[in-house]
């Protein structure tokens, strides 16, 4: 019998073993991305000011929502070394009647063997999957990349309303004391000095809604890279550089996120409706063993004898053959296709929107920076030397500066909607790079 034990060790020796699979996985997360372990961490930014380019870095360094989509990538990776994996042989021991002399030993080491392409077509499966993750965590980048830079011209921003507030209270309170001097003067009705008062109060009021919304865009951008309480009091940029119009936006939407997501969503279910085809082909399993029984009467020599046992099983697909599974499959093959259509027509329409958001607000800016910001400025000044020489009333100083206040107002207000659309625009068409130099351009004066 100890010779029948050769084939049955050649066997076991031809089965893949179960610690290749460990060492596998060993080998898939030594990836860079396993040493984004710390990525969730808190990170503290320097305290002096913050530059856009640094306010990327960080944010693409240790942003929480990268960090899990690089846990799912490395979650893919292990998954096709799964799905790559062969079935474990089987090994039974049977024996009959305790009785030693009547004591027949069978040793039978079984083999699954997968038949129709099922592992090729699980790998497939599992490599669709993991080529999703990696367009998810690019996508993700992009998203990053987008809101950090919106959020940076949105602290940008409140910081100009902040100084635009603070240039408000201090000239209202310049009119406040020109017109208490003009009472006391005798030149106008004490009316003019609490109209003045009143007046630099709603100022006041403006500073303070000024300086909260300052507080909560710091917030907002730090908690972009993990930190609740951001250290930075202010981001150094030029608040009036325009993000410039995006180029060639038909030819990028082909690439863009969404789209890679739907499209590797239709390979990875026709990946799965192969696997489902393959599953109705039944897998059969082979046997080798050995079988040690008594001798028969009027045999000589040895007491007992020894037998090959070889098997073949074979699955009869007779009740299950599958054709449930298969049919779901084909449906959600094609429902990924329908999928893949919505979101081209609805990225096209999101990114025809953004564009146009965008040109709206460049144009607004440049028009109020180049046709009613010098008139409002030019009024006001004149408006607030002829109150202080008693050629023009208080209500004339103030509604001059109402109206530079609203232009500059207006003029913010068309900046950030401007650094919004483009922000937009680059989560949606999956802009990664880290350099904005190219894409701002200065409004002209």
């Amino acid at each position: 019998m100890r010779t029948l034990f050769v084939p049955l060790a050649l066997l076991a020796l031809a089965a893949p073993p179960a610690f290749s699979q460990q060492v596998a996985v060993s080998a898939a997360a030594g990836t860079p991305y396993s040493q984004q372990s710390g990525a969730a961490a808190r990170t503290l930014e320097p305290a002096g000011p913050l530059t856009l380019r640094n306010a990327i870095a960080m944010a693409l360094q240790a942003n929480p929502g990268l960090s899990a989509a690089f846990r799912e990538q490395e979650a893919t990776e292990a998954a096709i070394v799964q799905a790559g994996a062969w079935p474990n042989p089987t090994l039974d021991v049977q024996v009959e009647d305790w009785r030693r002399d009547n004591r027949t030993t069978t040793l039978q080491l079984s083999q699954p063997l997968e038949l129709g392409g099922k592992r090729a077509a699980r790998v497939t499966a599992a490599e669709r999957a993991r080529d999703q993750a990696s367009s998810a965590l690019a996508g993700r980048r992009a998203e990053v990349r987008a809101a950090t830079v919106t959020a940076f011209f949105d602290v940008l921003t409140a910081q100009e309303r902040l100084r635009l507030a603070q240039d408000s209270v201090s000239l209202a309170q310049t009119a406040t004391r020109a017109a208490a001097n003009r009472v006391a003067a005798g030149k106008v009705s004490p009316l003019e000095e609490t109209r003045a008062r009143v007046a630099e109060a709603g100022i006041r009021v403006e500073l303070m809604q000024a300086e909260g919304t300052l507080r909560s865009a710091r917030q907002q951008l730090a908690a972009l890279w993990g930190n609740p309480n951001p250290r930075f009091m202010q981001v150094d940029g030029a608040v009036d550089q325009l993000p410039a119009m995006t180029q060639d936006v038909a030819s990028r939407l082909g690439a863009a996120p969404v789209v890679q997501q739907a499209r590797l969503e239709v390979e990875r279910r026709k990946a799965l409706s192969d696997l489902e085809q393959a599953k109705r082909i039944p897998d059969v399993t082979v046997s080798l063993g050995a079988k040690r029984v008594p001798a028969s009467e009027g045999e000589t020599g040895s007491s007992r004898r020894n037998q090959v046992v070889v098997g073949l099983s074979i699955p009869l697909p007779i009740f299950d053959t599958n054709r449930g599974n298969v049919a779901e499959a084909l449906s959600r093959e094609e429902k990924a296709r329908d999928d893949l259509a919505a979101a081209e027509l609805q990225l096209g329409t999101d990114v025809a929107q953004a564009s146009e958001r965008l040109r709206s607000a460049r144009a607004t800016a440049e028009t109020l920076q180049r046709d009613a910001l010098p008139g409002a400025e030019t009024a006001y000044k004149a408006a607030t030397k002829g109150f202080e020489l008693g050629k023009f009333s208080f209500l004339e100083a103030l509604d001059a500066q109402r109206t530079l206040f609203q232009v500059r107002a207006q003029y913010l207000l068309a900046l950030a909607d401007a650094h919004r659309a483009a922000g937009d625009l680059d989560r949606l068409l999956g802009a990664e790079g880290n350099d904005i130099s190219a894409a701002t351009t200065p409004v002209a004066r």
